[in-house]
């Protein structure tokens, strides 16, 4: 008995040490905080499930930065009760992550895990570009980064402009800045680094220059370039991908990738690697083992492992007219993706969203009915019912009595009765 009253002492002493890593916030916020101060804030309701399964790594987050020293602070706010902060921070959704910094907002929109919070709050809570002042620490920054965007040079109007894409583009990935000398000397035999400034992004092993001629503008060629050539892809990535125009080219594989979805990987990989300066411009390319949101943009289900072009700007898609057994066939394909000779699929045409509307009504409501068919019949035909009742009261109110009056000339004319009659003079005789 004693041993039980103990763990639930513990329990609840566990629970009160880690909750205390993350303040509750409500709207008296808005007057006590001070510029200086950093906060990491997820906004929620009490109804949410969502809300519910992100609050233990929510705890978590607050627990690891205040362990690590982080000058963030954690937060949360009932979104339904603080109902001023919400709309300081402009939330829409449940549950909301956000920044606030020096009076910038910035919103996470990646996925609700520990790993992924924690670096988004180190990212966007650090210096927004960070200075590599050794070879040492820029080697060390290698290995913990996929991708660097780095500036190399003196102050000069193109580090103006480095600087304010790095304020937007902060919530991606991170920014550095770095002298000509600090560099690594092995990338140099691949690439040569024009004359100075200049904004270099590291990733895939090598690197690759800004070129204002050829790039055009430099935040969208950090948000095209901010991806590695080949990468594993899930839904948040792929809605990431969207917002760069680019098209996506990937293998849709099984999880346990068997010998032929590790074929088509590999396959695309190829692809990305050898045929970098053809296709970079236009698609990425990847792989993904869950199929499910592919499913709910073509509509039906789909062939693993197969191949899929995926255009997030408009939701439409291509595949492959004949079957891909080989580099030639996949290059003939996004050959004819890039020219336009094949057709785009989907899209979000009026008819396109209806569809889709249906579709994700009928696979949300299957399951339903299968597991709790009371249940289902419950959730469809409480609407259905509703939208019956006020098609009768308003078919009821109708006007539908017209009365018939003459005119001088003798015509007939139809009043509506609903509309009110001035009452007619009694004709007196006259004496």
């Amino acid at each position: 008995m004693w041993t039980m009253r103990k763990k639930v002492l513990l329990s609840v002493l566990l629970a009160v040490s880690v909750s205390a890593y993350v303040e509750q916030l409500d709207d008296s916020f808005l007057e006590t905080r001070t510029a200086d101060d950093i906060w990491l804030i997820k906004f929620y309701a009490p109804w949410c499930s969502f809300c519910k399964q992100l609050d233990p790594v929510w705890h978590q987050v607050g627990s690891e930065l205040k362990s690590l020293g982080s000058p963030v602070n954690v937060g949360k706010s009932d979104a339904t009760a603080s109902t001023g902060l919400a709309k300081e921070f402009r939330v829409r959704g449940y549950p909301a992550i956000l920044m606030w910094k020096k009076d910038v907002k910035y919103n996470y929109s990646g996925p609700r895990t520990r790993d992924g919070i924690l670096d988004f709050a180190n990212r966007v809570g650090g210096p927004l570009v960070r200075s590599l002042s050794s070879p040492k620490l820029f080697q060390h920054a290698m290995s913990r980064h996929d991708i660097m965007i780095v500036y190399v040079g003196a102050t000069s109007p193109l580090k103006g402009n480095f600087t304010s894409a790095a304020e937007e583009l902060i919530v991606h990935t991170y920014f550095f800045s770095a002298s000509r000398d600090v560099l690594p000397k092995r990338l140099f035999q691949v690439v040569s680094l024009p004359s100075l400034p200049a904004v270099v992004v590291f990733k895939d092993g090598t690197f690759f220059t800004f070129n204002e001629e050829v790039d055009g503008d430099l935040k969208l060629w950090i948000t095209r370039e901010r991806f590695p050539s080949f990468l594993k892809i899930d839904s948040y990535t792929l809605y990431a991908m969207g917002e760069t125009g680019k098209l996506v080219l990937l293998a849709l594989v099984d999880r346990g990738l068997s010998e032929e979805g590790l074929r088509f990987k590999r396959l695309v990989e190829k692809v990305s690697t050898d045929h970098r300066e053809t296709y970079s411009r236009s698609f990425y390319f990847g792989f993904m083992d869950d199929s499910e949101y592919i499913k709910g943009l073509v509509m039906d289900d789909v062939i693993v492992p197969s191949f899929i072009v995926v255009n997030l700007s408009n939701d439409g898609y291509f595949l492959p007219p004949v079957a891909v057994e080989t580099e030639r066939h996949l290059l003939d394909f996004l050959d004819g993706v890039q020219e336009g000779s094949l057709e785009t699929q989907g899209g979000n045409s009026i008819t396109q969203r209806v569809r889709r509307f249906i579709y994700d009504a009928k696979t949300t409501l299957q399951p339903v009915f299968s597991q709790a068919p009371v249940l289902g019949f419950f959730l469809l035909g409480v609407p259905v019912c509703l939208t019956a009742v006020f098609c009768f009261l308003c078919l009821k109110k109708r006007p539908t009595v017209y009365e018939e009056d003459e005119d001088d000339d003798g015509d007939g004319v139809l009043l509506a009765s609903s509309v009110q009659r001035r009452k007619k003079p009694t004709d007196k005789k006259s004496d």
